[in-house]
């Protein structure tokens, strides 16, 4: 069990912004479709069902999302998978996460989150904010990004040059619909945007600088798939020592080895348990 002296100095850290949170799907447990009640497909599993009409593939493709959008995007072409991503995250309307409320609410000054929905955004649209969004298979540019500055109610890109430092920083390395729609989704967007990552051009000067020494609080995230534990690896490079905490309900022993590796020391328990102490701690301050 996490003893209450961590807890405070990690929510401690969220707001000064020597702890940096990383979302992952689990993140998002809890958020439903206004409309019907459903939960948002956020996970491997629930994503691939939902873009395939709720059918299962096959045991290969289930495996994991990147996989199974590959073979979508083979039969079906790129903007398919570009549409489905869209129409679930940018056009259905869902209800907002307790988490991201209170994260917006602590003003975490950067924010890494790997998934593909504007709740963040959303919240974050009572302050000027830069936003970084991840891009993969794109001609003319060496770099596997795109930058834009909030201010005055709405989204412009900016250059590197332009970017504000003051200003908090919302990464989303696998995309979002806005302000415009960029995703990873596929095998292919993958391996060439680890590729460009491992190259140093995924990330922005500003970010790379500013990580430097930083701790993590990785928040529904399993350590489970190499996908997503490459992407990690090099978005935390420069990580203080130790590089902070996983927030892992029942941790398999591969998580914790791996988790080990990179220097995170694992807490058997989910975002809740953290939630609770910080509304607790603000209610006897």
């Amino acid at each position: 069990m996490i003893d209450a002296a961590t807890l405070t100095t990690i929510t401690e850290g969220l707001a000064d912004g020597s702890v940096v949170p990383y979302l992952g799907a689990g993140a998002l447990r809890g958020v439903t479709n206004k409309a019907d009640g459903t939960p948002i497909p956020a996970d491997s599993e629930s994503l691939i069902l939902a873009m395939n009409n709720g059918t299962p593939m096959a045991p290969k493709l289930m495996y994991e999302f990147p996989r199974a959008a590959m073979n979508l995007e083979n039969k079906k072409g790129r903007k398919f998978i570009e549409r489905f991503l869209t129409t679930t995250y940018g056009e259905k309307q869902w209800t907002v996460s307790q988490l991201h409320s209170w994260l917006a609410l602590a003003n975490a000054p950067y924010i890494i989150d790997i998934n593909r929905d504007t709740q963040l955004q959303d919240l974050y649209k009572d302050r000027p904010h830069t936003l970084a969004v991840g891009l993969a298979r794109i001609a003319g540019t060496d770099y596997r990004f795109k930058l834009y500055e909030f201010t005055d109610g709405a989204y412009k890109e900016v250059s590197l040059a332009e970017v504000n430092p003051a200003l908090p920083v919302l990464f989303k390395p696998m995309g979002t619909p806005l302000p415009e729609a960029n995703y990873i989704a596929s095998d292919a967007d993958y391996v060439d945007y680890i590729t460009e990552l491992m190259g140093g051009f995924a990330v922005p000067s500003f970010i790379k600088e500013y990580r430097m020494g930083k701790k993590y609080l990785f928040i529904g995230m399993r350590m489970q798939r190499d996908t997503e534990r490459m992407v990690l690896g090099d978005l935390i490079y420069g990580a203080g020592e130790p590089a902070g905490w996983a927030l892992i309900p029942d941790p398999t022993e591969k998580e914790k080895r791996f988790c080990a590796k990179k220097g995170l020391e694992v807490i058997d328990a989910d975002w809740d348990v953290l939630l609770g102490h910080a509304q607790a701690e603000l209610a006897s301050a």
